[in-house]
């Protein structure tokens, strides 16, 4: 199986957890400010990130013929491997952010230091379903790695806090801090420094999906060519969120990566121009995109929305924002 490697377990106490779910939302960008290239070679990033319900699941399960000696105090080895359901363009293996995630957490508490040493009676196996858009600026891949996180850690009783696992989850990617907490944050830097929101209210979203996906680092590559400085500061969005004025937030929607993903495909902004014109309170591509999201004024407006814009897209989800953190459920003893 991809990902697989034989691991030492870390003692902890009990509870014992024979599985975790963990249900992961996604997320998207209602501010995005680029602020030039750094010396590392990344951007310099100011967003405003608000969590979507559509959602990931991922599954972590303790499986073998003696399951029963796997008290988190005696187990020794274990196997990890990773399996999914879901659409093409999600990798496997090393490839995949859940799996880095895995490993990065093995080699953060000291699981896998024996690799290969002995053959496990045992194993964990990682699953994953999965909904939110493959590479589609919605933070799926990062959802994944959180989700990922938190459901190692509460199977193998490693019992980190949120913020120990923000730390680790800096090292996969740069939205992956945000996921592992969720709701509405402030990042900074490159994307790993957030800072919790106020936010009121409920926002509706339709949500256009295309099934061509757009290349992260080509839209940032796009963007050093074809974008333009940005002056504009994420205020307005951030005051629109605290009073839960809609109106004001769909008009202080902004995204400098929009306009390396419309050079790169041009279609998004016909796109985004219908839905404006369908009555949209605000469009915005999300992240690099390609997804396109509007701000509709209502549940009802929402479906209305949808219907009116789903010849443009692979695939129309109407959501709701914002929808929290991840949720962790365990079975065990």
């Amino acid at each position: 199986m991809p990902g697989e490697v034989n691991a030492p377990l870390v003692d902890a106490e009990p509870p014992i957890r024979w599985r975790v779910q963990v249900r992961v939302p996604s997320k998207i960008n209602l501010f995005l400010g680029v602020r030039g290239l750094r010396d590392d070679g990344y951007h310099e990033l100011v967003s405003v990130m608000q969590t979507v319900s559509i959602h990931d699941t991922v599954t972590a399960q303790i499986e073998g013929d003696h399951v029963a000696r796997l008290h988190p105090a005696s187990r020794r080895f274990v196997d990890l491997t990773f399996s999914q359901r879901a659409g093409a363009g999600v990798p496997d293996g090393e490839g995949n952010l859940a799996v880095r995630a895995a490993r990065r957490l093995m080699q953060a508490v000291g699981i896998g230091s024996q690799a290969g040493e002995g053959t496990a009676s045992s194993m964990t196996r990682l699953h994953l379903d999965k909904t939110i858009p493959v590479a589609a600026g919605m933070a799926g891949g990062s959802a994944d790695a959180a989700a990922t996180l938190l459901a190692l850690n509460h199977l193998w009783g490693v019992d980190l806090d949120r913020e120990e696992l923000r730390e680790i989850a800096a090292e996969v990617g740069s939205d992956v801090p945000f996921c592992v907490s969720g709701g509405t944050a402030l990042a900074t830097g490159t994307g790993t420094a957030t800072a919790q929101v106020l936010t009121r209210g409920t926002y509706h979203w339709v949500v256009g999906i295309s099934d061509r996906t757009l290349s992260t680092p080509e839209v940032y590559a796009t963007y050093d060519r074809v974008g333009c400085p940005n002056p504009a500061e994420p205020d307005a969005v951030l005051q629109a969120l605290r009073t839960g004025d809609q109106e004001a937030l769909g008009a202080a929607l902004s995204n400098d990566l929009e306009v390396a993903a419309c050079h790169l495909r041009p279609d998004l902004e016909v796109s985004r121009d219908r839905m404006l014109r369908a009555g949209a309170l605000g469009a915005i591509v999300s992240g690099s995109g390609p997804t396109l999201v509007a701000l509709a004024e209502s549940a009802t407006a929402a479906a209305d929305l949808a219907a009116e814009v789903a010849d443009r897209f692979d695939r129309v989800e109407v959501a709701t924002s914002p929808a929290g953190g991840p949720e962790v459920w365990a079975d065990g003893a």
